[in-house]
């Protein structure tokens, strides 16, 4: 960052709610169906057709809202928000108007040390989170336009963030942290290639010292953390060179281009008054009870905080290793599970922060894709305790064969005769032979060059297949040198 300027960045999220109907009408809400299949009267804006509100997507709304601490307000309404796009299909959007459902929370994240030194975690604000329905969705091709109005009607939660963010980095820390929550409610499944977690960023950039703001630009529907964090960096450095050159930025609407790496210029930045906002005549106020408030409060889960909170004094992990194994609600429950057939917890999460992680890595998928059972990775690092097999053994051998399915760590060691071997007479055997054919190496480890120890244990472990019990071929070797 130039340190001349102080970055201003505020981001409004768009998050799918796990609904089984859309927001206003009896339609499934459901990805992947056939175009134009999941519509009806009330949600193509036929005439006559009157909306109905979907009382669970209030319901999430309310847990977010608890979840970060904000006013559940009793009372708010809808309004129609007039715009005009072919994926609009009545011409407006339902949303909620200048009370929102909820209202004045925040998200504790981590702040930028290269922007705010030690100062430690910091509370992003969240002004609001409304709802509204979603719009269809357009594809454009060489020479049409096709329009899906399968989306259109689909539940939103637009979270409303403050402009406390003051680097890329805040923004795509603050995003992770955002989605990491709406995922362990369980109102949204996250999935930004689908659409169902989406992102605007508003950006400004001011002089050092500045109190107003400088212009803002909106970058629109960026879909990962890697390309938020990208679209902003490009985006600071476009609004600096502007203002170095005597010139500023333009109030308007910007797309990122992830193939260029740039943004590019949509629209000119609608205004309120543009959208010519008036209350929906259709819906009446929304009104929320506090029992219902309590009814979501006591229904909701463990919150991504409390969870690794609850992992590092449990568990005795570090609070990246906590911070890591709570990042996804399967994964989390998974090694929870694993722990409490090994009771090894420390052995679990070295075995999913390692082995596990890389083959998901690879294949894609979540923790439960990989098709290994929960009973299988405790046994498999039962066993390594134990000494029935070596953890290279387990590694190298047992783990891709448990990938590939082909039965239990205990049947794979019999199939394959892996178990490790611990008696002392036969490892001696295969190191005196090793010492034989390495003797230039042997007499120099003696002499001290202690680098060899490592060849020379590696060598003792390869003629003994893997299977040898390495800390007993460790002590003869030690027990030869002397």
């Amino acid at each position: 960052m130039h340190p001349g300027y102080e970055t201003i960045i505020g981001l409004e999220v768009h998050a799918q709610l796990l609904t089984n109907s859309k927001m206003f009408c009896a339609c499934a809400n459901r990805y992947g169906a056939q175009p134009n299949t999941l519509t009806c009267p009330i949600c193509l804006g036929m005439p006559g057709a009157l909306p109905s509100l979907n009382a669970k997507a209030v319901d999430m709304a309310i847990k977010f809202g608890l979840a970060v601490g904000a006013k559940i307000n009793a009372s708010s309404r809808f309004y129609r928000k007039q715009y005009f796009y072919p994926d609009l299909p009545k011409g407006y959007q339902i949303t909620q108007g200048p009370v929102a459902v909820v209202e004045d929370g925040a998200l504790e994240i981590a702040g930028d040390p290269a922007v705010r030194g030690g100062e430690g975690p910091i509370k992003a604000g969240i002004e609001r989170a409304h709802l509204e329905e979603d719009s269809g969705k357009s594809m454009h091709e060489a020479n049409r336009s096709l329009v899906d109005l399968n989306r259109a009607g689909v539940p939103l939660l637009e979270i409303v963030g403050r402009p406390d963010l003051r680097s890329p980095l805040e923004a795509s820390t603050y995003l992770k942290a955002l989605h990491r929550l709406i995922t362990a409610l369980g109102i949204c499944d996250g999935n930004m290639e689908e659409g169902s977690f989406r992102c605007d960023a508003n950006v400004s950039v001011r002089p050092r010292g500045q109190k107003e703001f400088g212009e803002r630009v909106e970058i629109k529907n960026i879909n990962s953390f890697r390309f938020v964090r990208q679209a902003l960096e490009y985006e600071v450095g476009r609004h600096i060179e502007l203002l170095e050159s005597g010139s500023k930025p333009t109030r308007e609407t910007r797309g990122w281009d992830f193939s260029k790496g740039e943004t590019r210029s949509q629209r000119e930045k609608a205004e309120e008054m543009d959208y010519r906002y008036f209350p929906e005549p259709d819906l009446p106020p929304l009104t929320i009870s506090q029992r219902e408030i309590d009814a979501a409060r006591a229904s909701m889960p463990e919150l991504p905080w409390a969870q690794k909170k609850r992992f590092k004094d449990n568990y005795g992990l570090s609070d990246y290793e906590a911070e890591m194994l709570t990042q996804d609600n399967s994964f989390a429950d998974y090694f929870e599970n694993v722990t409490k057939i090994s009771n090894s917890p420390k052995q679990v999460c070295n075995w999913m922060l390692g082995e596990m992680s890389r083959a998901i890595n690879e294949r894609g998928g979540d923790i439960f894709s990989l098709g290994i059972s929960e009973a299988h990775l405790a046994e498999l690092i039962t066993l390594v305790e134990k000494k029935t097999i070596n953890l290279g053994t387990a590694k190298d051998a047992i783990f891709p064969a448990l990938l590939a399915k082909e039965g239990s760590p205990e049947e794979i060691i019999q199939k394959k005769g892996l178990a490790q071997i611990s008696d002392a007479a036969a490892i001696e055997s295969i190191v005196d032979e090793v010492l034989a054919a390495h003797k230039a190496q042997f007499e120099e480890l003696k002499a001290g060059t202690t680098k060899l120890r490592g060849f020379l244990i590696g060598q003792i472990m390869k003629a003994g297949k893997g299977k040898l019990n390495p800390a007993v071929a460790a002590e003869i070797l030690e027990r030869k040198m002397q």
